[in-house]
């Protein structure tokens, strides 16, 4: 017999499909024993009221009813107080949605064998205007020997009953959800919590006296009245279950708040005693008296059948329950004093008391011996050791993997499919250009045991899409596993950064707990670029070198030849789909080069990786020795400008958000300036204010279709940046030859995971990142390795990462390792980066010119200084295709004059309400008003269309400095 159990000493389960909560139990000597025992009174949310006198010499707990009533309303709560002004003695509250009743429980003394009988009389009943949610009870104002009752609407409104009259009702301010409620005698206050996740005290007489004059007698029916202020109120951060008074005479007065998580213990002014967080959910609390001074003793149910003894934040008991209750209550009957009733909410009724039985076992008496020290030491030292060589390996419970419940497999077709499924995803976006493939992909799920309510989701790089990413199975058999198709097909025009898509499951396993299993699926390079003729000419070129003859671009391209089947096979064209750059592959006749050349650097990714993996296929086993190594420019000048054009973009966001949050609380601002004026009972002239509310409006709206646009090219240059980390990082690995540790903290440092994130960009995390390697594994000297950090704030500019981004590269070169303990690489130069193409330069020339970092820097920041003027129109994969410029308008990002124009028109059309009188009669001044009306006419009658409706006005685009209204 365990130890931690209650012990049931009389028990019963009430009813059939019966409901209870909280409220529904309630112990006190109802019929006013002489000796002074407890009875248990219960009501059910079926309107069934019962009282027991628990005796288990009965032997049936059927015998023990002595009271069953049914009323016609369900029953919300009970309480026994002195509620009649007749007499003193105790009766019994009982409240109902629309009703408070109190009744009186009698016992007539009987004349034959079956004993006494008890008798409930109504005394007085209350009819309820709003519908109750609780009540409490109490010597409201200081009264003596008697009970007031204040009964808690579910609109927040209390109800004050003194017995058999009715008081007041008041509003609490701020109410949404009714809350636990308790009356503080010592103070005279109503303690409850709000739904702000509040603790709340009201005095009685403050609610008294806030009655509305122009009311001549109270009623429910109220509508209005005075403000109330609270006492005090105290922030708990979450929802309170319920409210207990704790009031012993060697305890100090407190209040206990049960919470969610937390059980707090508030003094009667509101200050905190003492919180403690708990491990299990709490359903509900107790406190009773203790023998120690100043601590506080009380009961605790959780939802894991169990019964907590704490005193203050120190747990001295604890006892596992059959059930799970939702209110505890402490009484004294025949038999036993101190008794612990508990209540289920399935009517599992049970009176148990904490400890354990007595054992009536004796154990017979042995034989005395000598006892042999010598052989207890030895067989000692041999168990020990057995023990030591089974603790290594013995685990106390078994490891269980979420892959041992749930098996994950995918199949990616290497085909495409051969009608797409993106037709019809056509008429819906606006983004895709070009008419892609698709890629039929099975999902089959196999599970060790019957699993329910499985969620698969699909997340698919930008800018590929499936035509399902949720899938949800009601039950997974495991003798028939589910298998779910799913295609990927390429839903808006852009370079995706990497080819794969991430699969996850979530499903409850055998244990009780929520699992979640992930796996990968690489997806084919054909969903994404299709065969094209190669290009002579390109910007942007690269040269890997491997160490073995250059193989035929057929042989390692059989898929992807379309038109140039035939050829000779030193040079392969892919186009992405959408319109996007062309990326030639070249390979060399004479040496054992390759060459893959671009107009944009941040397409060489995907057929760099896609190149390379080939290679390792093809030669894997006939020579496995094979390399592939990188010996020219890293392209930092290349990338330094994917860095720029995001973090303009970036900045452009947040500027657009910043005046569209500008324009909305000045829109609000007009708007009651206007309300005020319409109200007036002698209505002054608006003064212009109407054309003001509609100019901002106005450019209210144009500023959202800017802050959408903006997004979608944030989202676009983000993208262009994760491609090109892709490729500077993968290059660093072939240029210094690094293993596969150095390599993961390269690209958790470099990261290519680019998100949009206001809080926290790009360019702040890497160079944290960076500058934490340059002061720790790669610090020149123990100077250096003084670790500041910085805390992580959007940057005024990206000079300070392109330098560290520079200096990380050229440090790499220097043959700094990546992780402690690896001898150093040979040193290598940061080269330059060259810019002729690959028909201007002859294969076996060196690459570009060696150029130490800092007069590459140096050398960067002149061209900053100096730029061409050139067209800085986004590619057709910069923006969308309804964002581009049609032939003969302007790029676009705007120059410094546009910006100043646009802006001085904004300020012409809406002045700031700075600049306005502060109050609501008074008149601008004369040059405001001559300015607003000379603009009228090109506010409404410059951009509007044939259906009265405002035009689109031009839109926001990077480096712009305000919204123009046309």
């Amino acid at each position: 017999m365990s130890l931690f159990k209650t012990r049931d000493w009389w028990s019963i389960t009430v009813g059939e499909e019966e409901e209870f909560n909280h409220g529904c139990l309630c112990i006190g000597n109802i019929d006013n024993d002489p000796n002074g025992y407890d009875k248990i009174i219960i009501g059910s949310f079926h309107g069934i009221l019962r009282i027991y006198n628990p005796n288990p010499s009965n032997g049936s707990a059927v015998d023990d009813v002595v009271v069953e009533k049914a009323f016609q309303q369900p029953i919300l709560q009970l309480e026994v107080g002195k509620f009649s002004s007749a007499s003193e003695n105790l009766k019994i509250a009982i409240l109902h949605p629309r009703k408070l009743a109190v009744y009186n429980a009698s016992v007539i003394s009987g004349t034959v064998e079956h004993g006494s009988q008890y008798q409930l009389t109504l005394m007085y009943e209350h009819t309820l205007k709003r519908t109750a949610f609780n009540f409490c009870y109490g010597p409201f104002g200081g009264v003596k020997g008697k009970d007031f009752l204040c009964v808690q609407s579910m609109d927040g409104v209390v109800s004050i009953f003194e017995q058999e009259s009715f008081a007041f009702s008041r509003f609490l301010p701020g109410a949404l959800l009714p809350g636990p409620i308790k009356y503080v005698p010592r103070l005279d206050l109503f303690v409850t919590a709000s739904s702000a996740w509040r603790v709340e005290a009201y005095r009685y007489q403050v609610l008294a006296v806030a009655t509305d004059t122009a009311v001549g007698e109270e009623s429910q029916n109220i509508k209005s009245g005075k403000k109330v202020a609270a006492d005090w109120t105290y922030n708990i951060g979450e929802q309170a279950l319920d409210i207990a008074y704790v009031e012993y005479p060697n305890v100090a007065p407190c209040i206990l708040v049960l919470g969610e998580r937390t059980i707090f213990c508030l003094t009667d002014n509101g200050m905190l005693k003492f919180a403690k967080k708990l491990e299990d959910d709490p359903c509900c609390v107790l406190p009773y008296a203790s023998v120690s001074e100043n601590k506080i003793n009380y009961l605790l149910g959780t939802h894991s059948k169990a019964l907590h003894v704490y005193q203050d934040t120190t747990l001295k008991w604890m006892a596992k329950t059959e059930f799970t209750p939702v209110q505890v209550r402490v009484g004294n009957f025949k038999g036993l004093k101190a008794g612990i009733v508990g209540l289920s909410d399935s009517g599992r009724l049970e009176t148990m008391y904490l400890g354990t039985d007595p054992s009536v076992f004796s154990p017979p008496q042995v034989e005395s011996r000598d006892i042999n020290y010598a052989a207890m030491e030895a067989e000692m030292a041999k168990l020990m050791k057995h023990v030591k060589a089974k603790s290594g390996n013995s685990v106390i419970a078994p490891a269980v993997k979420a892959e041992d419940d749930l098996a994950l497999h995918v199949h990616v077709s290497p085909n495409l499919d051969d009608v797409s499924v993106s037709q019809d995803v056509l008429i819906l976006v606006l983004y895709i250009w070009e008419l892609g493939l698709s890629l039929g992909s099975p999902i089959q799920m196999k599970s060790r045991l019957l699993l329910d309510n499985v969620k698969l989701e699909i997340h698919c790089p930008w800018p590929l899409g499936c035509n399902q990413s949720e899938f949800t199975i009601p039950s997974l058999d495991p003798n028939t596993p589910s298998e779910t198709f799913v295609a990927v097909f390429q839903r808006y025009s852009g370079l995706p950064s990497h080819l794969y898509i991430q699969l996850s499951a979530t499903f409850t396993s055998s244990t009780g707990g929520r699992r979640v299993i992930s796996t990968r699926a690489n997806l084919p390079t054909k969903l994404v670029i299709k065969p094209v003729f190669p290009v002579k000419t390109a910007v942007h070129k690269l040269t890997i070198d491997t160490n073995r003859p250059a193989v035929s671009l057929n042989e390692l391209f059989p898929d992807l030849l379309g038109e140039n089947a035939g050829g000779q096979g030193s040079a392969l064209g892919f186009q992405f789909f959408g319109g996007g750059p062309v990326v030639s592959i070249l390979a060399s006749k004479t040496s054992q080069r390759y060459r893959l050349q671009s107009d944009q650097l941040e397409a060489i990714w995907l057929p760099l990786r896609e190149l390379v993996g080939r290679l390792n296929g093809h030669f894997k086993k006939s020579h496995g020795d094979f390399k592939v190594s990188f010996d020219g420019a890293l392209p930092l000048q290349e990338y330094f400008e994917l860095v720029d054009a995001h973090f303009d973009v970036r900045e452009g966001t947040q500027k657009c958000q910043d005046i569209l949050a500008q324009r909305a609380a000045q829109f609000r601002t007009i708007q009651k300036r206007l309300l005020t004026r319409f109200k007036d009972k002698t209505p002054a002239p608006l003064q212009n204010l109407d054309t003001l509310l509609d100019g901002t409006y106005r450019q209210i709206i144009a500023l959202a279709d800017a802050v959408e646009e903006n997004t979608q090219a944030e989202k676009l240059t983000a993208n262009n940046l994760s491609s090109g980390t892709y490729l500077l990082n993968y290059l660093l690995k072939l240029w210094m030859d690094m293993t596969e540790d150095e390599f993961r903290v390269l690209e958790a440092t470099l990261t290519p995971i680019v998100t949009t994130s206001e809080s926290q960009g790009w360019e702040e995390s890497v160079d944290a990142a960076i500058t934490h390697l340059l002061r720790t594994v790669m610090a020149k000297s123990s100077k250096d390795q003084a670790v500041n950090p910085s805390p992580l704030v959007p940057p005024p500019d990206t000079n300070k990462v392109k330098k560290h981004i520079a200096l990380f590269c050229d440090r790499i070169g220097k043959g700094a390792r990546l992780v402690d303990g690896l001898k150093d690489n040979k040193e290598k130069m940061v080269k330059k980066s060259a810019s002729r193409t690959i028909m201007e330069a002859n294969e076996n020339d060196s690459p570009g010119d060696t150029m130490p970092v800092d007069e590459m820097l140096r050398s960067n920041k002149r061209k900053a200084g100096h730029k061409k003027k050139k067209d800085k129109t986004l590619k057709p994969l910069g923006l969308p295709q309804m964002d581009q410029s049609i032939s003969g308008e302007p790029g676009v990002l705007h120059s410094a004059r546009e910006e100043r124009e646009s802006q001085q028109r904004i300020n012409s059309l809406v002045p700031d309400l700075d600049t306005m009188d502060d109050d609501y009669g008074g008149r601008m001044s004369d040059d405001e008003d001559d300015k607003l009306k000379g603009n009228k006419n090109s506010l409404f009658n410059g951009n509007t269309r044939t259906d009265g409706h405002p035009a689109a006005p031009d839109r926001w685009l990077p480096g712009s400095g305000d919204v123009e209204i046309g």
